[in-house]
């Protein structure tokens, strides 16, 4: 079954380090967005969160975090994906070192097994 991984990391070094460490492993492509949690903006001062703030809202603030993801098929072994990004980020169990999670993936249309 496919899986998506995600990493969500302070900072654009970091993330893209972790994606040529995937990439090292056989995750063949991954996408970086910038993000921002509400824990950022409630240190920002704002206690008037909208419950779906837009884009433009969360970007008009200091520099977002990122968030590192990527679809794979059954050919990548996600223990090495997760070995490889602790090589770059060292423990998420650290304070402010980021968050790794996977989730399974039921449906997918246009993945692209590495020939």
């Amino acid at each position: 079954m496919p899986n998506v991984i995600f990493v969500v990391l302070p900072d654009l070094e970091t993330c893209q380090g972790v994606l040529r460490a995937w990439q090292a492993v056989g995750v063949p492509t991954g996408t970086i967005l910038d993000s921002m949690g509400l824990h950022e903006l409630k240190q920002q001062g704002r206690d008037d969160l909208p419950l779906f703030p837009s884009m433009r809202n969360l970007l008009a603030h200091e520099t977002p975090q990122r968030t590192l993801f990527a679809v794979v098929g059954d050919e990548v072994d996600i223990d090495k994906v997760i070995a490889a990004s602790e090589k770059v980020v060292g423990s998420f169990d650290a304070p402010n070192s980021g968050i790794l999670f996977v989730m399974p993936v039921t449906h997918v249309r246009g993945l692209r097994r590495k020939k």
